[in-house]
């Protein structure tokens, strides 16, 4: 096993998180975001000094790499880059809808063996990020930014239960009212859970490229307008 710094900051949560040997020793988190530019240094220095002084050294640094928030993402990235290079560690990125699913599996939430697990994103409006996975995290259906009307998911829904959850899945609650679906509350990305797809990676030596790679923003940054005060 191995020590792993996470980084996760694809939504306005800001997390961080070190693990050794499989479990979480050391997380801080700032609910009050977005406040990433602010938060993720302090918390970065201070996981760093904690993995020190307790002469941990340090193995890796997995960073939630999106879909999410364009600028959380490039934030978090960025900084997990630099510590890289830094302490010439490996990168590993962690999908953030398969993150999404670790707290719901392993508080055991999900009841029925045949069930499908769909992670939620908010994307604006009715607009949301989501994946299918089995209760084994195989994917089902790849991610796509749906646009959520009482049809979306009916095709898996008619088969069998589908558990949504994500800071996306509540404003689906009244439009997706299939007797199927299930919707789980609270559930949200964050870093303290992120060592168990972590560890899988590098046991797999799945590591990234720290100079070419990018997050996956599923969709194009648009750049708007400012609106005029005057």
């Amino acid at each position: 096993m191995s020590c792993i710094l996470s980084i996760e900051t694809s939504t306005d949560v800001c997390s961080v998180a070190v693990s050794e040997d499989g479990g979480c020793i050391f997380q801080q988190e700032d609910h009050t975001g977005p406040n990433h530019a602010e938060r993720l240094g302090t918390f970065v220095d201070e996981a760093l000094s904690f993995a020190d002084n307790h002469a941990i050294p340090l193995d890796a640094v997995a960073v939630s790499c999106g879909p999410g928030s364009y600028t959380g993402l490039r934030i978090g990235v960025s900084m997990a880059k630099g510590v890289c290079y830094g302490r010439d560690v490996k990168l590993i990125a962690v999908p953030t809808l398969e993150l999404l699913c670790v707290p719901v599996l392993l508080q055991e939430q999900v009841a029925e063996a045949d069930a499908l697990l769909c992670p939620m994103l908010d994307a604006r409006r009715m607009e949301v990020y989501a994946q299918l996975f089995d209760r084994s995290l195989r994917e089902v259906r790849p991610i796509h930014a749906d646009v959520v009307e009482a049809e979306t998911y009916r095709e898996y829904l008619d088969s069998r239960p589908v558990y949504f959850f994500g800071n996306g899945a509540m404003k689906c609650r009244e439009v997706v009212r299939h007797p199927n679906a299930r919707f789980i509350e609270g559930v949200e990305a964050l870093a303290k859970n992120m060592f168990p797809l972590a560890e899988k990676r590098m046991a797999e030596g799945r590591f990234e490229d720290v100079a070419y790679f990018v997050p996956f923003y599923l969709k194009d940054f648009v750049a708007k307008q400012p609106r005029k005060l005057l």
